[in-house]
C-alpha cells in the first residue's frame, strides 16, 4: 500500500487485524476496535514507547499541553475516517480546526491528528485517512448508558441527573461564550461520552465536534433557509434538531439557542432513557417534526418515587418552540445550579 507522508505524517500496516499506527512521530499498538459509524472507526490503541522513556514521559508528553489529558497506563482512543473525496476532506480538517479552538474539561480534547494519502487500486488516484487521537473513556456514551438502564428498568437519582447536565451545562458555556460563539448543532446521548466514578457523581465529556460552526447566522431569504435546513438535516440528529432548524424561516436570526433545545431533549433522556419526540415515530400518521415543531412533550413512566415536577417544568423551559423566547445557556445554568442545592442530599 502506498503512503506520503505530510510532514512525518502516519504510516500503518494491517489496521483491521491489529498491527501499529504512527501518528506524527508518535507510534501505537491497535488493541481492538471500540466502535464505527459512517466512515469512521474507533479504536483503543496504546502508546509504544521506547525503553529510555516512561509511558508518562513518552512522546506524545512534548505534544499535549495539559498533562490531565494523559493517559496513566498509555491507553487512547483513536478515530480513524476514510476519506473518498474533497468534500469529505474539507469536513475532517474543519472539524480538527473547531476542535482546537476548545478547551474545557467537559469538552473531549483532540491531542494530535494525521491526514495521509493513501494510493488506490486506480492508477494515480489517491484517497486520504485521517487519524484523530483522543483520551479514552471506556463506560461508553450517555446513550450506552440509557440504553442497558432502561433495559433493567433502573434510572439515574436526581442529584445524579442535575450533576450531568451541569457538566454538558460547562462545556457548552466554554463553546457559547467565544468570540464568535459556537453552537455543537449535535447535543445528544450519543455524544456525550460518562465516565463512572466511585463515590460521586459520572464525569460527563461532551465530544465530536464535526458539526460545530459559529453559532449565529442571519437568514434573509427562501433559498438560505432551505440552505441550512438541508444542511441541519445531515448534520444535527433529527430527535434532537430544534423546531427552527427543521422549519426555517425566509427572514430570521438563527442563534447558540438550537443548542439549548438539544440540551432540554438531552436531559429528558437522562431521565427516561428515550428522547422527548421519539413515540411520534411509533404511532400510525405520528410525525417526528410535528411533534418537534408544536412541542408535544408526553412524560412516561418514571422511577419511584418520580422526579420532581420542577425538574419536568426545567425540560419543558428549555423546549420552547420559539427560539427568540428560549433560554441562553447562561439562564440554564443559573436554574440547575437552584435545583442542584435544592434536590442534592
Amino acid at each position: 500500500m502506498g503512503c506520503t507522508f505530510s510532514g512525518l505524517n502516519a504510516l500503518y500496516d494491517a489496521v483491521n487485524g491489529g498491527g501499529d499506527v504512527w501518528i506524527n512521530e508518535n507510534r501505537f499498538r491497535i488493541l481492538r476496535q471500540l466502535g464505527e459509524g459512517g466512515f469512521a472507526f474507533v479504536y483503543l490503541v496504546k502508546e509504544l514507547v521506547n525503553d529510555n522513556s516512561s509511558v508518562s514521559g513518552g512522546g506524545l508528553a512534548k505534544k499535549v499541553k495539559d498533562p490531565s489529558h494523559l493517559s496513566d497506563d498509555g491507553t487512547y482512543a483513536m478515530k480513524k475516517v476514510l476519506i473518498q473525496n474533497s468534500e469529505q476532506l474539507e469536513l475532517v480538517r474543519e472539524e480538527i480546526r473547531v476542535s482546537s479552538l476548545f478547551s474545557h474539561p467537559n469538552l473531549l480534547p483532540l491531542l494530535d491528528h494525521a491526514i495521509i494519502a493513501v494510493k488506490t487500486a486506480q492508477e494515480g488516484s489517491w484517497n486520504h485517512e485521517a487519524y484523530l487521537l483522543f483520551p479514552v473513556h471506556l463506560d461508553g456514551t450517555l446513550f450506552d448508558n440509557a440504553k442497558v438502564m432502561k433495559a433493567k428498568k433502573e434510572f439515574f437519582s436526581t442529584a445524579d441527573v442535575l450533576q450531568i447536565f451541569r457538566q454538558l451545562c460547562a462545556g457548552l458555556k466554554h463553546m457559547h461564550s467565544l468570540e464568535p460563539p459556537y453552537a455543537h448543532n449535535d447535543v445528544k446521548p450519543g455524544n456525550v461520552l460518562i465516565t463512572h466514578r466511585k463515590g460521586q457523581p459520572p464525569l460527563a465529556i461532551l465530544m465530536d465536534f464535526g458539526s460545530a460552526r459559529p453559532a449565529r447566522r442571519q437568514i434573509r431569504s427562501r433559498s438560505e433557509a432551505l440552505q441550512l435546513q438541508e444542511w441541519a438535516s445531515e448534520h444535527c440528529s433529527a430527535p434532537f434538531r430544534a423546531p427552527e432548524l427543521w422549519d426555517c424561516p425566509s427572514q430570521g436570526d438563527i442563534d447558540e439557542r438550537t443548542d439549548i433545545w438539544s440540551l432540554g431533549c438531552t436531559l429528558y433522556t437522562i431521565m427516561y432513557g428515550v428522547s422527548p419526540f421519539e413515540y411520534a415515530l411509533g404511532e400510525s400518521g405520528g410525525s417526528l417534526q410535528l411533534a418537534i415543531v408544536n412541542a408535544q412533550v408526553k412524560w412516561p413512566a418514571g422511577p419511584n418515587p418520580p422526579y420532581p415536577e420542577a425538574l419536568h417544568q426545567f425540560v419543558t423551559w428549555m423546549l420552547q418552540p420559539q427560539a427568540a423566547i428560549r433560554p441562553r445557556i447562561d439562564d440554564v445554568i443559573i436554574h440547575v445550579d437552584k435545583l442542584i442545592s435544592k434536590f442534592s442530599h
